[in-house]
C-alpha cells in the first residue's frame, strides 16, 4: 500500500501531538481557580504577609498549582474528616526541585491534632526524609512530611 507522503506526515504529526498531549501532566489553575475550589470543599488558607504574590515568599500563591494537588487537597479533606489550613503554595521561598512548590506539586497545610493522627493512622511511615521530617506515603503515592508546624504534603496523584 502506497500513502501519500504529505498527508502520512500529517497523520503522524497529529498522531504524536495526541500522545504527548495525554502525556503532560495536569494543567495550572489560577489563583481564583483554586480558592475557588478550597472554599467549595472548606479548605480555608492563610498568609503572614495577606497577599498571593507566587514572587514574595511571605504570601500564600496557587498560581501555577496543578489540578492534581486541588483535587489531592480536597480529597484530603473529605477523607479525614479534619479541618484544613493551607499555609504555603506556589511561593517562592521553598526548597526547588521537579516536585517542589514553585512547580505546583506541594501544599503546606497547618499541623493540627486531626491531620496529625489521620497522617499517622492512615498512611504508612517512612522515615526521616533528607533534613530529618518524619516522612509517611499514602497509598496514592502522595508524601507528608511533618515538618514540625506544618504538614508539607506532595500531591502526585489526586488522591489523598
Amino acid at each position: 500500500m502506497i500513502i501519500s507522503g504529505k498527508s502520512f506526515v500529517l497523520s503522524a504529526v497529529a498522531a504524536v501531538t495526541t500522545v504527548v498531549a495525554t502525556a503532560i501532566p495536569a494543567s495550572a489553575v489560577t489563583q481564583a481557580q483554586a480558592e475557588s475550589a478550597f472554599r467549595a470543599a472548606g479548605i480555608t488558607w492563610t498568609s503572614s504577609g495577606g497577599c498571593t504574590n507566587r514572587n514574595v515568599s511571605t504570601c500564600t500563591s496557587f498560581d501555577g498549582l496543578r489540578q492534581a494537588s486541588v483535587d489531592g487537597a480536597v480529597t484530603l479533606k473529605r477523607a479525614s474528616g479534619c479541618g484544613l489550613t493551607i499555609t504555603g503554595g506556589t511561593e517562592t521561598g521553598h526548597a526547588s526541585g521537579t516536585y517542589s512548590h514553585w512547580n505546583g506539586y506541594k501544599l503546606d497545610f497547618s499541623r493540627t491534632s486531626c491531620l496529625t493522627s489521620w497522617v499517622h493512622n492512615t498512611y504508612a511511615y517512612q522515615g526521616l526524609r533528607g533534613d530529618g521530617a518524619p516522612l509517611y506515603k499514602a497509598a496514592s503515592g502522595n508524601l507528608y512530611a511533618d515538618e514540625g508546624n506544618h504538614w508539607d504534603v506532595t500531591f502526585y496523584s489526586c488522591g489523598c
